[in-house]
């Protein structure tokens, strides 16, 4: 007598979720669209599973973010934290993006905000991700930078 043949279903895909928290701090992407951005980026980079959160802070809070943890003065446009426990696990991590800031780099770089913001997304998942850039004025000829724009590119039909 022939053994039954047992089919189970495929798994289902480990999801990708993105939090974004804006605690009072206006920003001209809604935070579903900065959600999706990050989501695009995290699939583009082969993330399977990931739980990472994004939080829009006061430039005065971002200051405080930035001493407290890269020993810098003042406020910066974004700071990332990556945490993978297990080689292939999820990806987990915390960007933090200052609006303001992106305003003031949008306004030198002759982008616009919106632009800006979806940028900073990308970077902030881009380091999340393990990536890195050089600290000076080189870093727009890195590896990173340039797929950053690629996917920044990418970004602006998701957010609009």
């Amino acid at each position: 007598m022939a053994s039954p043949v047992v089919r189970t279903a495929a798994p289902a895909a480990a999801p990708i979720a993105v939090s974004v928290n804006a605690d009072g701090i206006r920003s001209p992407v809604a935070r579903a669209k900065l959600a999706e951005v990050a989501r695009m980026a995290l699939r583009a980079e082969g993330a399977r599973a990931a739980m990472v959160s994004v939080t829009l802070l006061s430039s005065a809070a971002m200051a405080r973010l930035n001493e407290r943890h890269l020993q810098h003065r003042g406020p910066t446009d974004v700071i990332s934290f990556g945490f993978r426990a297990v080689p292939g696990g999820p990806v987990v991590g915390d960007i933090y993006i200052a609006p303001a800031v992106a305003r003031t780099n949008a306004l030198d770089a002759k982008v616009s905000v919106r632009e800006e913001l979806v940028r900073l997304v990308v970077h902030g998942v881009l380091h999340v991700m393990g990536h890195d850039h050089p600290t000076d004025a080189t870093r727009v000829q890195s590896a990173m930078w340039k797929r950053q724009e690629v996917l920044v590119r990418r970004a602006r039909a998701v957010a609009g």
